[in-house]
């Protein structure tokens, strides 16, 4: 048995699996992580919610004193932008693997998004930081990803549009058009997430900037646009089961005649498509990670509920009830049946980077979210109304998560790219089939067996 203090929060026969695919460095950074999780984010939590004004003059004006805190003290413990591997970013990342990472990340979906934000492992800024890392020249990088690395501004990236159906990108309307030195953008976004914070000081904004390309996958470009340039207006936050998740928030923007230098052209014309493919491999993983921790510490929260002689009804604990056992054992599973499917998402991604693991990003995608959801609802359901209420973080927890479903790309396009792949499959099967039973047809022959049609 492993005396890692990871195998406390998570599963010791996970752990057992990847321990020895762990350096001696990201096993003493993970430790830290747990402690600092125990004796700094966790008991901070409250006081960050508590820390965001209710009066709307206020809240999207407001950066969170104690995260602010949090981030001064994880950067000097080493527990900074865990999420970017040097591996793939020698210049910028850190000696961590993706599925170094994927555990980390885990322990971090604990805290639901104050925890990340604390390490500087937050959407949409490692997304953001990965596509600066990978496709930003040297300016750009200066400008932008430095501080971003350094956890001095925050980010937005701008692609979800009202007025289409944003899942396939083919369909984006915002255009951008190339006068003289500069670019000039103008159209209608919404479910910007970051666009809200008052650090949010840069828009990675996809936009069509060659509509008559014949390849509909070279119509699209990607501009730097600075949050403060005259042209961008923010209409408003939008909520999600009413929670607004100021300040960062997500929201409506439009790009009104908005004018930035063409320096601010990632890569080049016609080469958005490359980098949004790029970009949201490891986003939708790194988003599954944390919802294995999120599921985990629903069925820890579940687990105290039902074992708290307070709660007893009728003379029994709650866990003595209907099929509340059966749920707690449910729960279990399938996490653990969830957290083997991003581990080896993970570990595809160190060997073929995201583009060669696609398959294992699309199946974690559609499966951990709603594993999820199904153990955060029966967590709920332990609680009674109180689970559905401020006064307990799953309600909140169950929102976030919902999201997920459509975040990223949707639930059925990543199962239907997943079944057409299989499909691919289906003709070397059958030749296999058939070499198969030509062999067993000898062997039947030779034993004197007749076949039956």
């Amino acid at each position: 048995m492993s005396n890692h203090p990871v195998v406390e929060w998570t599963s010791e026969a996970s752990w057992a699996m990847v321990e020895d695919k762990f350096s001696p460095y990201a096993k003493e950074t993970l430790a830290k992580l747990i402690e600092f999780m125990e004796n700094e984010i966790l008991p901070a939590i409250k006081v960050a919610h508590a820390q965001i004004p209710t009066d709307p003059n206020t809240r999207w004006k407001t950066v969170i004193p104690i995260i602010e805190e949090l981030k001064v003290k994880a950067k000097k413990l080493g527990l900074w932008n865990l999420f970017l591997s040097k591996a793939h970013y020698p210049e910028f990342g850190v000696p961590l693997s993706n599925l170094e990472y994927a555990v980390m990340a885990e322990i971090l979906g604990r805290g639901g998004h104050f925890a990340p934000q604390a390490v500087n492992c937050s959407a949409p800024d490692t997304g953001n930081m990965e596509v600066l890392a990978r496709y930003a020249n040297h300016e750009q990088q200066k400008k932008w990803l430095l501080p971003l690395l350094n956890g001095e501004i925050r980010s937005a990236f701008a692609m979800t549009e009202k007025h289409v159906a944003s899942s396939d990108a083919t369909n984006i309307r915002t255009s951008l058009r190339r006068e003289g030195d500069e670019i000039v953008i103008n159209g209608h976004k919404w479910w910007i997430s970051g666009a809200g914070d008052p650090r949010c000081k840069v828009h990675l904004v996809l936009g069509k900037s060659d509509p008559g390309n014949k390849s509909a996958y070279h119509q699209q470009s990607i501009v730097l646009v600075p949050a403060d340039t005259p042209g961008v207006k923010i209409i408003r936050p939008m909520t999600v089961f009413g929670y607004d998740d100021a300040p960062e928030g997500h929201c409506e923007i439009i790009y009104e005649n908005v004018r930035v230098p063409i320096g601010n052209l990632v890569l080049g014309w016609g080469k958005g498509f490359e980098i949004i493919q790029g970009r949201l491999g490891p986003g939708r993983i790194h988003h599954c990670m944390r919802s294995i921790g999120a599921a985990q510490n629903a069925l820890d929260t579940m687990l105290r509920r039902v074992t708290d002689p307070a709660k007893k009804t009728f003379g029994k604990y709650l866990y003595e009830h209907g099929t509340v056992v059966a749920d707690i054992a449910k729960s279990r599973a399938e996490i653990e049946a969830a957290r083997l499917l991003v581990l080896s998402a993970a570990l595809q991604i160190d060997k073929v980077k995201a583009k060669g693991a696609m398959k294992e990003i699309g199946i974690a995608k559609f499966v951990v979210p709603s594993m999820a959801l199904e153990v955060i609802d029966r967590a709920m359901q332990s609680f009674g109304a109180e689970g559905l209420s401020q006064d307990q973080e799953l309600a909140a927890a169950w929102a976030g998560l919902r999201t997920l479903r459509i975040a990223d790309g949707p639930d059925a396009v990543h199962i239907q790219q997943v079944g057409l792949k299989e499909l691919r499959r289906a003709p070397a099967l059958v030749q296999k089939d058939m070499e198969i039973k030509k062999k067993q047809a000898l062997l039947m022959e030779k034993a004197g067996i007749k076949a039956h049609l």
